[in-house]
């Protein structure tokens, strides 16, 4: 259950930082960088396909 909940909370998380570069709350460096803090944190099975 926890491997779904992490993958769930990183998917949950890319969208977030999607509409935030979207509305111009970050840059899209900024979103890359937290991207990958995203990876590390929540550890989604399928991180190789998102990088």
């Amino acid at each position: 259950m926890k491997k779904e909940a992490n993958e769930i909370m990183y998917k949950m998380a890319e969208i977030l930082l999607k509409k935030m570069q979207e509305s111009g709350l970050i840059s899209e460096e900024e979103r890359d960088k937290i991207g990958v803090l995203n990876i590390e944190t929540f550890s989604p099975e399928l991180a190789k396909v998102y990088l």
